[in-house]
């Protein structure tokens, strides 16, 4: 046979890059990875881990004023309409009481109370498995951390005439309530005045004996009681934070075009805890009585948000995302309404970590727009810990702060460089960590991984909402997937 050495050549190459891909994949683990493998590194200014003190965004206030029409065309994209997101005690935040004498935030309140709410989820989760087997819209989402907690709220229209309140949004409950007059039991200081039953020609009450009165009980974890033929809720949240009222049908507005009569919402008579400045709550759980599941019929249980580090953020509700990577939404008989997510790897640096797949089946795991910093089951952080100590040799160790126990003195650097963190999910899809969820501490000199370990192995992981920052997520209900857009407030 003749010898032909363009053809041998070719061939020889061809073999020598197919072996070269499969000892990559081999190394890597993941497709993924190989497009990342030369970005394995975030160089970070140390200056921007810590809160802006002037406003470089223009601000709003309410969702259907003059100066939302002119915000919204500049920030038009191609599919959707949005608001602005405010931090809420930041310098462009439409609730910041303009108290400058403390512009630092207090971050060991914020761990108490985060852990306040891992720990009550964790017990409900835990009891409940023990017990049982369209049009696009954006509302403004402002960071809560008035509240001593990491939620974000928005504004949204309650009754008629229309009242502009803003509201707490949160994927770990169900039940959405305001504050109303009177108080009879006591409420909370809010930056708006309190809403009034009797103002609105669309308010009546839910009687005890109805549907929606028995149901009530799956979307507050209490039975309901009665108080003269009305339907009365009770809620109570981890940090000890409660709401008691009259259970109720009002009008709820999103936008002019999106408006939902005959809206179940709690009126809170007597409320209390971390909710200082808002009106209530909007529950995005997945009960019947949550707001994903009211608004269906219009929004097909589609939402997502993007939360950011500056001021620039959105909360979405029937928006066709472009995120076109997803992970399966799973059905946990130990939580219904939580958003449970098989998470299946973490890596460091490029590297994906030696953690066992029956660490992470036998916590599960969720995803919390509510809950700041994200848990691990204590081998998976373990690991995560020990990669991230080995790419941060080079800096001076700190003490440990609160819960977090890998911190650094970076107070001579102006910039510091920090290994990427990829969360990876079933189906190929990743969570590549933002600069803005791997540190966080109270000074330049304190600086700490920002994951903490769960102290029991079968305790679920919590995807916390400090790691999703500038990442769009997409909640298909619906569907049954939820996806990560990358760069998602831009």
């Amino acid at each position: 046979m003749a010898y032909n050495p363009p053809t041998s050549t070719f061939h020889i190459f061809f073999l020598f890059s197919l072996l070269l891909f499969y000892s990559l994949m081999k190394t890597y683990g993941r497709p993924e990875t190989l497009a990342n493998h030369h970005h394995h590194h975030h160089i970070i200014e140390v200056k921007s881990l810590f809160r802006a003190t002037t406003c470089s965004e223009f601000p709003t206030r309410g969702i259907y004023t003059d100066s939302f029409s002119i915000d919204y065309r500049l920030r038009a994209r191609n599919k959707g309409s949005m608001l602005p997101m405010f931090d809420k005690d930041g310098p462009c935040s439409p609730l910041s009481t303009g108290d400058k004498t403390e512009k630092a935030r207090n971050y060991t309140h914020v761990l108490i109370q985060d852990q306040a709410r891992v720990q009550s989820i964790h017990s409900r989760i835990s009891k409940e498995g023990i017990s049982v087997e369209p049009e696009a819209v954006r509302l403004p989402a402002n960071s809560g951390k008035v509240f001593g907690t990491g939620n974000y709220y928005v504004t949204v229209g309650i009754g008629t005439p229309k009242r502009d309140l803003p509201l707490v949004f949160d994927t770990g409950s169900d039940l959405t309530w305001i504050q109303c007059q009177p108080c009879l039991g006591g409420c909370y200081p809010q930056t708006d005045p309190k809403f009034e039953p009797l103002n609105s020609s669309s308010y009546s009450n839910i009687t005890c004996n109805s549907t929606e009165c028995i149901q009530l009980e799956s979307g507050t974890g209490n039975a309901p009681r009665c108080r003269a033929s009305t339907c009365v809720y009770s809620i109570t949240y981890g940090d000890n934070s409660y709401s008691q009222g009259f259970f109720a049908h009002e009008t709820l507005a999103i936008s002019p075009s999106d408006v939902f009569p005959n809206f179940q919402f709690g009126c809170g008579q007597s409320n209390g805890g971390l909710f200082k400045g808002t009106a209530g709550l909007l529950g995005l759980g997945q009960d019947k009585i949550s707001f994903v599941s009211q608004t269906s019929q219009k929004y097909k249980k589609l939402f997502s948000y993007c939360i950011s580090p500056s001021s620039s953020g959105f909360l979405a509700f029937g928006d066709s995302s472009s995120v076109t990577q997803f992970t399966p939404l799973l059905k946990d008989k130990r939580g219904p309404s939580f958003y449970f997510l098989n998470l299946e790897g973490i890596s460091v640096g490029g590297q994906e970590l030696a953690i066992s797949p029956s660490t992470f089946s036998l916590s599960g795991t969720i995803i919390d727009s509510g809950t700041v910093v994200t848990r691990l089951a204590p081998s998976a952080y373990a690991a995560l810990r020990d990669a991230f100590q080995q790419a941060m040799k080079s800096y001076p160790r700190a003490s440990e702060f609160s819960l977090l126990d890998t911190c650094y003195d970076l107070s001579g650097n102006d910039t510091v460089t920090v290994p990427t963190i990829v969360l990876h999910f079933q189906g190929g899809t990743d969570l590549d960590v933002n600069q803005y969820g791997i540190l966080l501490g109270p000074r330049q000199s304190q600086l700490c991984l920002a994951f903490i370990g769960n102290s029991n192995a079968r305790d679920v992981a919590i995807i916390g909402n400090l790691q999703q920052k500038t990442v769009e997520v997409v909640y298909d209900v619906a569907g049954g997937k939820l996806g990560f857009g990358p760069g998602g407030c831009n």
